[in-house]
């Protein structure tokens, strides 16, 4: 997981065309013959009359800013960032998972794109701001009631000092059910108040207003999204890799505890009932049976339809299929160093939320100036510890322009 400053260095291009040069000579599309010569001073007097009508106002002309040139019209805009301060949280712990105290920066080797860096300090305290995003429509309506008991648990486990939350909702629309707040009985109201929408979950787009969110925070606060939803997007209007790079370029760690689509297929509340494609007088039924709804129930599964299981079987190759293709709750929590949960109890929700308090808790922030700022594009990360069997994890990597020596 990695969280960089930004000091950004921008130079913008000012179009702007040159002014005009009032004492150049005019030019005339006319040409006057020898044998005009008498009517020379007549035509030039007309002449001159059709050229003043057309100068500029005498208002003065506005001065261009300072560096801009002639010709800046015709040049793209350029914005230059450069990253000053890189900062990387670091998750240290054992293979069975338990965290690890007590390192000091020199227990460290850091790596920017295979460089030995410098580490300056393990940053002490960083206050959080948390984006909770909660998909909400009709396929996860059986689970809501378990995460609208979830509100004090901010409070309690994940705020600290100086720490706040803001809760969004999202099916075919993202909601601000509360922007940033300590307040825990605002926290627990806005939890309390998320129901059930549309059949739509547009997962990327609520993951980009939460981006847009974080960014309007300050520079030294702690930016963490929490995804609570299914892990495959169902209608966003925005590409998956542009809130990757938005999340990337704002220093954000995204967490998620997933719905799993097995449980939502099976609790997910009923639509309009399709109905049968076979004729209930074709259905076999006992000798002298009557044929109604509840006798055509006890062959096909529901009143007076068939019963459908091939959501369930799509359920199961699509789980077997994503086994192999990234989904985007994966992409998202791999390349912005955060980790993926999953619950099917209110216990394994709650236990989830507590296992992301400890694990923000327990990180080391490592700071250090890119010593290789010369390489543009995207910088890789590397961190080694000098104790033996230990596993590290960090964001990998980071976006920085090139900087001239």
């Amino acid at each position: 997981m990695l969280f960089w400053i930004w000091r950004p260095m921008s130079s913008i291009c000012c179009m702007g065309a040159p002014a005009t040069d009032r004492n150049s000579k005019p030019r005339a599309d006319v040409l006057i013959k020898k044998s005009m010569r008498a009517a020379q001073p007549i035509l030039i007097a007309a002449c001159c009359l059709a050229l003043a009508a057309q100068q500029p106002s005498s208002s003065p002309v506005p001065k261009a800013p300072p560096g801009a040139t002639p010709g800046a019209a015709d040049q793209d805009i350029t914005i230059r960032t450069t990253v000053n301060v890189v900062v990387a949280p670091v998750t240290v712990t054992e293979k069975e998972g338990r965290h690890i105290n007590g390192l000091e920066p020199h227990d460290f080797r850091l790596y920017d794109n295979e460089t030995l860096q410098k580490i300056n300090e393990d940053i002490a305290f960083q206050p959080l701001s948390l984006v909770v995003a909660v998909q909400a429509n009709w396929r996860v309506d059986a689970l809501l009631p378990k995460i609208q008991k979830i509100g004090p648990l901010f409070s309690q486990l994940l705020l600290g000092e100086s720490g706040e939350v803001a809760v969004v909702s999202f099916d075919h629309q993202i909601r601000v059910r509360q922007d940033f707040t300590a307040d825990a009985d605002l926290i627990s109201k806005a939890f309390e108040n998320i129901k059930a929408g549309s059949n739509t979950s547009a997962m990327v787009d609520a993951v980009s207003r939460a981006s847009r969110m974080l960014r309007r925070r300050p520079d030294n606060r702690r930016k963490v999204i929490l995804l609570i939803s299914e892990t495959r997007d169902g209608g966003s209007e925005g590409k998956l890799r542009e809130a990757i790079t938005d999340l990337q370029l704002a220093n954000i760690s995204l967490y998620s505890v997933n719905m799993n689509r097995m449980v939502t297929n099976l609790t997910q509340r009923p639509g309009v009932p399709r109905p049968s494609s076979i004729p209930t007088t074709a259905m076999r039924l006992p000798p002298g049976a009557a044929v109604t709804p509840d006798t055509v129930a006890s062959l096909t599964g529901a009143p007076g339809q068939a019963a459908d299981f091939a959501p369930l079987l799509k359920e199961i190759m699509l789980g077997v299929k994503a086994i192999f293709v990234d989904n985007p709750v994966e992409v998202f929590t791999k390349y912005t160093g955060g980790r993926e949960y999953s619950f099917f109890r209110q216990n394994d929700l709650e236990k989830a939320i507590a296992d992301i308090s400890e694990e923000l808790r327990a990180q080391y922030l490592l700071s250090y100036s890119p010593n290789n700022k010369i390489q543009g594009g995207y910088h890789e990360i590397r961190v080694e510890v000098t104790r033996p069997g230990l596993i590290i994890r960090t964001r990998p990597g980071y976006w920085m322009a090139a900087v001239p020596e």
